[in-house]
């Protein structure tokens, strides 16, 4: 959603770099360049001068003319700034002291309650709670009827007792809920109610009585981030005539400019409290303001990757996966290597984990035009094989390729091309989880220069030149020689030795809070 302004602020950031000191024109020429880039992004105008004003105030202040790269702190401050129009600190959910916790949601027709409250339910049971559905919307057609199956897919359960389409009282429904939510142990109620294409008393009225029967903990407002500007329009009205207390943005994922994300927290006061950024159940967070401050400057999201890839993979599958790796590349076998890939799929598209990564956003084409589908052929590849293939890929010869391409459905070359790249990924993987690590950081572990790098470093300095002159290669030598012996005088003396320490650093005792990283 946010691709455009990201683009946007990335050349006008670009133009700063490699300046060694900022002039007040270049902080104006910036500040003009990033108030087009939030127009363009359809950003409220009230939220866009005070964005503009603190850039420009802060900026022309001494942060940055004594800071010693003054661009990476200009960007440092528009950075703080975005967390700042986008609500500031995360805000959680507010509990009731005695269950049930009552969630009502709100909004237009059309933005997206009735997924959302599926979403939220599954994500409520994950956390551990018993959550209940409620539906409220009894004007829509089939909207009683949705919100059931949607329930049936979170796995979580429904309390529909009118059939809608306009037959029932949405008030009632509310208000015996909470009886039922009590009288069943369900810990938490989300309250789906019915939405117009337009704000109108008929509306806001019905919204006020839900209210006030159920008396909700928290009312949240469920925003469609595609439709601009009018979204703080419609939050202004709702505030005003129900009053809510958190934001709910669906259809994140949409291509729309983004405008309605950046400004609604700043025009109604209201911090965004999650986020929907897909189709499916399981696209639904917490709203970060800094994580997403961090995604529209192409910085990534690496917490919530982490934390995507902590609820996926088991510490026990991980540890064993480990161990077979110190063990040696053999005993990695292709059935491991599937498992993993369907690990990584359960994670989520494969091209909004890559959008994760700090830098990605300078090949945001080639991720964005990225195959999900290549992860199938290859499970499929991987499936039409052997037990004795998997474990051992080094016996697919020709005709075995054959049969295993025609039984995944691919051409010969694609299973010549998987095999060749699992002992290449095998391999890599092997040398990381012995010490190895990645080619091209010489002496530390986990890091690079693996044996093989160290050998070959160590041979290219036994073959420095020396001097043809038998008597200045014998006086090199005992420089060599008088060098040794001083700092070995040095250790054995207490002088501080070669690496200033006390001892030779025999005595040098490391920080309790250090020790913990050296085993």
């Amino acid at each position: 959603m946010f691709d455009t302004l990201s683009d946007r602020l990335a050349n006008t950031f670009k133009s700063l770099r490699g300046k060694g000191r900022l002039s007040e024109a270049d902080i104006d020429a910036t500040a003009r360049d990033i108030r087009i880039a939030l127009l363009e992004a359809d950003v409220a105008l009230p939220a866009v001068r005070a964005f503009i004003a603190n850039v420009k105030q802060r900026a022309l202040g001494a942060e940055v003319s004594q800071a010693l790269n003054p661009a990476q702190q200009v960007i440092k401050i528009v950075n703080d700034e975005l967390v700042t129009i986008l609500g500031g600190e995360t805000r959680r959910l507010r509990f009731a002291k005695q269950p049930p916790t009552v969630i009502m949601l709100a909004g237009l027709q059309g933005a997206g309650k009735t997924t959302l409250a599926g979403k939220l339910g599954q994500w409520l049971q994950k956390q551990g709670h018993t959550p209940l559905l409620v539906a409220c919307d009894l004007q829509r057609p089939n909207a009683v009827n949705q919100l059931s199956v949607v329930a049936e897919r979170a796995g979580v359960a429904v309390y529909a007792p009118e059939p809608g389409n306009g037959v029932g009282d949405p008030v009632k429904v509310a208000q015996d809920s909470i009886e039922f939510a009590k009288s069943q142990q369900y810990d938490i109620v989300v309250i789906d109610t019915a939405g117009r294409l337009g704000v109108d008393q008929e509306m806001m009225r019905q919204a006020a009585d839900i209210r006030d029967v159920s008396r909700p903990d928290e009312i949240l407002f469920v925003v469609d981030a595609m439709i601009g500007q009018d979204a703080v329009n419609t939050a202004e009205a709702f505030r005003d005539g129900v009053g809510f207390d958190g934001v709910v943005l669906s259809k994140l994922d949409g291509d729309a400019r983004g405008g309605a994300a950046l400004s609604i927290a700043h025009v109604t006061g209201k911090q965004i409290m999650f986020a929907s950024n897909g189709e499916k159940l399981d696209d639904f967070d917490t709203f970060h303001p800094d994580r997403m401050a961090s995604r529209i400057l192409g910085m990534g999201d690496v917490l919530s990757l982490i934390e995507k890839a902590e609820q996926t993979f088991s510490q026990a599958q991980a540890e064993e996966m480990a161990a077979k790796l110190a063990k040696g590349p053999k005993e990695f076998t292709l059935d491991d290597f599937l498992a993993q890939m369907e690990q990584v799929r359960k994670m989520g598209s494969i091209s909004k984990l890559l959008g994760m990564l700090p830098g990605m956003g300078q090949i945001k084409e080639q991720i964005n035009n990225l195959d999900e589908k290549d992860v199938d052929r290859t499970a499929a590849i991987i499936k039409s094989m052997t037990r004795a293939e998997r474990a051992d890929p080094h016996i697919i010869n020709g005709s075995r390729r054959a049969r295993i391409a025609k039984g995944s459905g691919v051409e010969v070359s694609a299973v010549k091309s998987l095999v060749e790249r699992f002992f290449e990924a095998r391999k890599m993987m092997s040398r990381m989880a012995q010490g190895g690590g990645m080619p091209g950081m010489p002496g530390m572990p986990g890091m690079g220069g693996g044996p093989g790098r160290q050998k070959k470093q160590q041979k290219q300095a036994k073959g420095k030149r020396q001097s043809g002159n038998p008597m200045k290669r014998k006086a090199d030598a005992a420089a060599a020689a008088a060098r040794r012996d001083q700092q070995q005088e040095q250790v054995d003396s207490g002088d501080g030795g070669p690496l200033g320490l006390p001892g030779g650093g025999k005595d040098f005792e490391l920080p309790d809070e250090f020790k913990k990283f050296m085993g």
